[in-house]
């Protein structure tokens, strides 16, 4: 008798097993999944990566304009690619620019004597301040560094290097 139920009682874990796995299945199945049509515009706004029009900048860098006008006042939100073997020479700018580095490594360097060899190596997830009206240089070497760049406009940058 003991072993009739433990039959009954496996048969029944089987068929319960066998119910769940339906259910779980099927559920699943119905439930949609959410896409950016689900999102309310009122809420956020959005762009996607192959959404992010890039242009070329005269420095050697690529940008695109997040947020913002950079050659009007008020705050803008960049992201500079600077591509390998690109660097600017020594400049400042009229207000602090707040830079995190989202990929890659970026070279910076201060003083009004351009000399890449003295850059300081800025890797991946490092937060820099840029003052205002301090003389700097920057970019990228051996490979591609992107950034977002934080400011209040409009942003100009004025060469300084020794000749």
């Amino acid at each position: 008798m003991a072993i009739f139920r433990m039959r009954q009682c496996g048969a029944a874990a089987a068929i319960a097993a066998m119910f769940v796995g339906m259910v779980v299945s099927s559920g699943s199945a119905q439930t949609p999944t959410p896409s950016a049509n689900d999102l309310d515009p009122k809420v956020l706004a959005y762009k996607l990566p192959d959404q992010i029009a890039w242009k070329d900048d005269p420095t050697g860098a690529k940008m695109a304009v997040l947020e913002g006008d950079p050659s009007k006042p008020g705050l803008y939100i960049v992201l500079v690619k600077w591509t390998p073997h690109h660097m600017s020479h020594p400049h400042w700018h009229p207000h602090d620019r707040f830079i995190t580095v989202i990929s890659g490594t970026w070279w910076v360097g201060t003083g009004a004597k351009f000399d890449p060899d003295k850059t300081v190596a800025m890797p991946a997830g490092s937060f820099v301040t840029h003052f205002a009206k301090q003389i700097h240089y920057d970019g990228a070497k051996d490979s591609e560094a992107v950034l977002e760049i934080v400011g209040e406009g409009p942003a100009t940058a004025t060469p300084a290097e020794a000749k």
